[in-house]
């Protein structure tokens, strides 16, 4: 079969189950199957592809009919400019959770030079946490080699954490693959944590248990429902991380947290009550409130 061929099947296909953007959907599909861009799509329609892909690409088509989504099927995610190894053990990257490590390299990049460890909380398939000790590469160059001679030697050492052994490995794959070196715990929140950390950030479970059950069948069927539950009313895990969280933080340290839409408020109110100070929260490009940090309280 053609390539134009496999692409109009597989849109009649996810059409007719329902599947919106069918269109779009199958053309992702078939350059992952067939390990061709959109370009050569476009340019060679007539292109013969061998039965195997033909194979692979059907066997997609049948998964997406089902609704599972197209990044558990490939298997990958870019995140940050980066691609990660997905599974259904970990939630999918969002780009609204960009803002988020965008927020912590901002903050790192207006501190002094000096090394600053970091802490992961629910790092799932650790995109956060391996963006950050990628991406903050530049500053790097702007530690004093003094300070980089101290014991850890690297300007930002990450730790990911995350309660689901599953999750980890998926983490600890795309470390290697990336070629970061971070430290990976199994931990529930904080009870195998040890040490103190310049930067604690998380995504953690927001979502209210009964919202869960809404969701796109996408998300409430395949992704992990551990990492989308926030209990009752989705602040379960905020209170559980700030609670404790001054015991594990370096004087001044900073706490980063993504938040749901609507939950700045009550976060705002939790990390007040806890002790910190200076709490911050951002929108994303939608104008949704959905990055929220503060600072230590130097009381706490």
């Amino acid at each position: 079969m053609t390539l134009q061929e496999l692409w109009k099947e597989g849109n009649q296909i996810l059409s007719g189950a329902g599947i919106p953007e069918a269109r779009l959907d199958a053309r992702y599909l078939l350059e992952w199957a067939s390990g061709q861009d959109h370009s050569f799509l476009l340019l060679h329609p007539e292109h013969t592809v061998a039965e195997e892909v033909v194979q692979s690409y059907r066997n997609a088509i049948r998964q997406r009919c089902h609704h599972m989504p197209l990044q558990y099927i490939t298997g990958e995610q870019e995140f940050m400019g980066l691609s990660f190894r997905v599974n259904e053990s970990v939630l999918i990257p969002r780009q609204d959770t960009e803002l988020l490590v965008e927020m912590v390299l901002e903050h790192l990049h207006r501190q002094p030079a000096k090394p600053v460890r970091i802490l992961d909380m629910c790092c799932g398939s650790g995109c956060i946490g391996l963006s950050l000790w990628l991406l903050a590469e530049g500053n790097r160059d702007q530690m004093r080699m003094a300070e980089l001679k101290k014991p850890g030697g690297e300007p930002y050492p990450v730790v990911l954490a995350d309660v689901s052994p599953e999750a980890l490995q998926v983490a600890r794959e795309n470390a290697t693959r990336l070629h970061a070196d971070v430290s990976i715990v199994e931990s529930d929140i904080w009870n195998h944590i040890s040490g103190r950390y310049g930067i604690i950030v998380s995504n953690p479970p927001y979502i209210p248990s009964h919202v869960v059950d809404t969701l796109m069948p996408e998300v409430q069927q395949y992704e992990p429902r551990l990492a989308l539950d926030g209990a009752e009313d989705g602040l379960s895990f905020y209170r559980r991380i700030i609670e404790q969280a001054d015991g594990y933080l370096e004087e001044d340290g900073y706490v980063f947290f993504e938040i749901g839409f609507d939950q700045a408020d009550d976060v705002r109110q939790i990390l007040v009550g806890a002790g910190f100070e200076e709490v911050t929260v951002k929108q994303d490009l939608a104008g949704l409130d959905r990055v929220i940090y503060a600072r230590k309280g130097r009381e706490m």
